[in-house]
């Protein structure tokens, strides 16, 4: 990941072809260090591919993976029903004695 970030970085300041060097100096710019074989092995993933093909097919691909969402709408009615007695419980709880009658009645 953090060599795609760099690598976005560099094109997005118009450096069409970033070299292993140019990603190394973005990353080490902001105290990241990286190995070269991970970015080697990045560039030769990428070499000779559009990168906003890339972007384009990935969108793609994310969209049929399922988000998180809110939970309660995915929990069996049994799990919400409990859920709710239970914060319906801890509001009756009584916290024991009022602090103000630690000295007794106001007469």
């Amino acid at each position: 990941m953090k060599a795609l970030a760099a690598y976005m970085l560099a094109r997005l300041g118009g450096n069409t072809n970033p070299s292993a060097d140019d990603l190394k100096r973005i990353l080490g710019a902001v105290g990241v260090e990286i190995d070269g074989y991970r970015i080697e092995l990045f560039l030769s993933k990428v070499n000779g591919k559009n990168i906003d093909e890339l972007v384009a097919s990935g969108k793609e691909k994310l969209a049929s993976v399922p988000s998180v969402g809110d939970t309660s709408a995915a929990a069996p009615p049994a799990v919400v029903q409990e859920t709710k007695e239970e914060k319906v419980e801890e509001e009756e709880e009584d916290d024991g004695p009022d602090i103000f009658d630690l000295f007794g009645p106001d007469n």
